[in-house]
Formats: C-alpha cells, sequence, structure tokens
C-alpha cells in the first residue's frame, strides 16, 4: 500500500493532532546504504564472546521499509545496534555506504540527554546557525511551547525526552533510520504523529515495535530474528500471529515430553518432584495464558465488529447526500474500531511472547 493510501486510512481520527513535524528529503540515497556479509553478533570478545546472531546476510537498499520480528531476546535490538554501529561484528563484515547518515531511537538514548540543559540547548548545539526563534518554531512541532523550550530535561517526563530525541534525529535527515521501541513512551497523539511522518520519509526504515499500528502503516517487508537466524518472513502481523502461537504449542508440547522421566532420570528424580515442576510450571503461567485466552476472544470479537461496518459500508445507497450523517457515524466507528484492535492486537502479541519465553526457559 502506498504512503497515500496509508494516510488516508490512519489520519481521520487525529484531525487535531498537536505534534506537526515531517522529516525533509534526506541529502543522498547511497545504493546500497548497507551491506551484511556473513556477519555474527553478539557481546564479548575472544573466548568470552557469546553470539545472540550468526550468518547473518542482508543488504538494504534506498526505499527499504523493514520491520523486524522475533520474541523478546532473539535478537531484534542486537541487530539494530549492530546497524547502528554500537556492536561490532564477531566475524564477517558489516559495511556502511558513504554518504550513509544514519538515525537511531533506542530507550537508552533517553539517558544521553544532558539533564541539566534544556531542549532549546539540545538544538543550539545541533544547529548553531539557526536563530532561535526558528529552533523554538521547529521545537513547536513537537509540542515544546513557551517556557517548556528553556526547562532543564530532569523536569521532562519519559514521553517528553523521547519527543525530544526524536526531534534531534528528525533534524539531522538521516537516510537510513533505525527504530527500536520508538513509541514506548509516547501518547496516542504523538505516536499517530510518528506514524503519519514516518509514513512520507524518503530514506530507508528498520522498525522493531510491539506496535501494530506503526508496523502495518509505515513496514513494506518483515525480516524474523529467530535461533540466531536473519530471514525474510513471508507473511503478515497475522500470519506472525500465527506462527507465535504455533512456536507456544511446540514449546508446550517439548516442555511436557522432556519431563517425562525415563529410567535412569528416575532414579536421580522422583516422579512426584517431576509433577511438583510441571505443576509449578503451569501455575506460573495460568494469568498470562488466561489473558492471552480473554486478548484472542476480544480480537475475534473486534473483528466481527468491524467486518459488520464494512460491510455496512458497502452499500452503494449510503453514499448519497441524504445519508452523509450516516456515512460519516459509520466512517468514525470503522477507525474507532481498527484502533480497538489494533491496540489489542499489540497487547496480545506482547503477552504471548511473554508466555513463550517462560515456556522456552522451562525448556
Amino acid at each position: 500500500m502506498k504512503a497515500l493510501e496509508r494516510m488516508e486510512l490512519i489520519a481521520p481520527a487525529y484531525a487535531d493532532n498537536p505534534f506537526t513535524f515531517a522529516f525533509r528529503p534526506p541529502v543522498s540515497l547511497p545504493n546500497p546504504l548497507v551491506m551484511i556479509e556473513q556477519a555474527s553478533a553478539g557481546y564479548g570478545s575472544g573466548e568470552s564472546a557469546v553470539e545472540i546472531l550468526s550468518k547473518i546476510k542482508l543488504n538494504f537498499v534506498p526505499g527499504s521499509r523493514i520491520g523486524l520480528l522475533g520474541k523478546n531476546g532473539a535478537g531484534k535490538s542486537t541487530l539494530i545496534k549492530l546497524l547502528a554501529q554500537e556492536l561490532t561484528a564477531l566475524s564477517g563484515t558489516v559495511q556502511l555506504a558513504k554518504g550513509v547518515q544514519l538515525g537511531y531511537f533506542a530507550q537508552h538514548q533517553l539517558d544521553t540527554l544532558r539533564a541539566e540543559e534544556s531542549a532549546l540547548w539540545h538544538m543550539q548545539k545541533l544547529a548553531p546557525d539557526q536563530t532561535e526563534q526558528q529552533l523554538r518554531d521547529y521545537l513547536g512541532s513537537f509540542a515544546f511551547h513557551g517556557d517548556k523550550v528553556n526547562q532543564p530535561v530532569s523536569s521532562f517526563s519519559g514521553g517528553e525526552k523521547a519527543r525530544l530525541v526524536l526531534a534531534l534525529i528528525v533534524w539531522q535527515r538521516p537516510n537510513l533510520l533505525l527504530l527500536d521501541e520508538p513509541t514506548n513512551h509516547l501518547d496516542l497523539d504523538m505516536r499517530q504523529a510518528l506514524t503519519e511522518a514516518l509514513v512520507d520519509y524518503e530514506g530507508s526504515l528498520v522498525v522493531v515495535s510491539h506496535d501494530r499500528h506503526l508496523l502495518r502503516n509505515t513496514v513494506e517487508e518483515f525480516y524474523l530474528v529467530h535461533d540466531k537466524q536473519v530471514e525474510e518472513f513471508k507473511g503478515d502481523l497475522e500470519d506472525y500471529q500465527k506462527w507465535l502461537m504455533e512456536q507456544n504449542s511446540q514449546s508446550a508440547t517439548k516442555s511436557a515430553e522432556e519431563n517425562v522421566p525415563t529410567e535412569s532420570a528416575h532414579s536421580n528424580q522422583s516422579r512426584k518432584e517431576q509433577k511438583r515442576r510441571e505443576a509449578e510450571l503451569r501455575q506460573q503461567t495460568a494469568p498470562l495464558r488466561k489473558k492471552v485466552k480473554q486478548l484472542e476472544e476480544k480480537m475475534n470479537t473486534l473483528t466481527e465488529q468491524l467486518a459488520e461496518i464494512e460491510n455496512r459500508l458497502a452499500d452503494s445507497a449510503l453514499y448519497s447526500a441524504e445519508n452523509k450523517e450516516k456515512l460519516t457515524a459509520l466512517l468514525v466507528q470503522q477507525v474507532e474500531a481498527k484502533k480497538a484492535l489494533e491496540a489489542v492486537e499489540t497487547d496480545w502479541m506482547e503477552n504471548q511472547e511473554m508466555l513463550e519465553e517462560i515456556l522456552s526457559n522451562a525448556e
């Protein structure tokens, strides 16, 4: 789906958004932007190195819009750090083209802001050739107005710090944007403003996020990070949801099979101990399993409601002049239903991944 089509679908519910920023076109778009050949990534060095990702082979070209999928701890953030040059490859090569201008957002970058300095000070350091009024106008598009621009960052909320980091990134006109959970501290209006800005962004984009609304509207292909590998995912977010459920089922089956004691194991550990551990795992995961089931039921209900609304919108008679109010009301209901469904899907994904992680650790 093209940018304009996406904008038309997501904009109606945010007509009065206080955030009005946009990415300026990148100065250049080298091709390819990044080449990764047989690279391994992780932490440490030498014999003590811990490998998280192995034999990665990826190329990023102008216009790439990639979402990274995978359960918590699989290595999505490790890949982003490798691209951002915060990590050096343990083996293989990671080559950034000459002229690459990185824009990197991650939660730990909020801590790199100077706590005693203001938003205006940060912008003046970044753009010393701009007048104070020009920088105030720019900060205003991120909802920093009046005296707020002179207040120390230490007084900011997490959301305000995230907005300032984003403002600094946007100003630099990146041609490769790396976003690791960019919406975590942002309110709904700022999330939507970021989504709309990314729709029109002309550079290449790599995103890690549990925000399904953001992913659906800003990326065009997915890569799955799983079992130390990074591979193209042939499907959409609904297919990934099914994949997660299959992984959860397989992990549960494997855990149960491995907990059946053999004769030698039985001599070391009684069946009673095995049963106790299984009961503890069931008790530990019970709240998550219950919540996942409730969220699945809620998704089904919202999906049915959305289908009913869209079925009514298919009636050509609804588009006549006398039905304008009815049509407007239905369009609002459609937008609200989509927002509600995406919020529930995001919650489901987070809880499903937590459940998968617990079951995997129990193997």
